[in-house]
């Protein structure tokens, strides 16, 4: 029997295209967002605990360079997986389905995302 399927599965050889990658990216940032609940719970739970544990996590945010890394990356997830939802509202809504509108609703996924990233980079350092 002779198959038409393909051989080469090598996800390194294979080119996805710009809305492919943006809708990968929006299902990795979703489960960054899910595992960065623990930072954001235990910062909540300590900043209520008492004025101790605000001034903690206070200083935590303000001089620990880890704490400032994790706070960054997780609104630099938070930026791109918004941006990335609005987005399938809009494809959901049947606006742009054809190829040029999903590349062209990439790239302002990826132009939007980028601002809210260095806005966000901004705040936090």
């Amino acid at each position: 029997m002779n198959s038409k399927r393909p051989v080469n599965l090598d996800l390194s050889t294979i080119h996805f295209p710009l809305p492919a990658l943006t809708s990968i990216t929006h299902r990795i940032t979703g489960v960054i967002l899910f595992v960065g609940l623990i930072f954001g719970f235990w910062a909540l739970d300590a900043s209520l605990s008492s004025p101790e544990g605000f001034e903690a996590v206070r200083n935590a945010l303000a001089h620990n360079f880890l704490a400032k890394l994790i706070a960054w990356g997780l609104l630099s997830a938070l930026a791109f997986h918004f941006v990335a939802g609005c987005k399938h509202f809009i494809m959901d809504a049947n606006i742009g389905v054809s190829l040029e509108g999903g590349v062209k609703k990439a790239q302002i996924t990826i132009v939007a995302s980028v601002v809210l990233i260095i806005l966000a980079g901004v705040w936090v350092w």
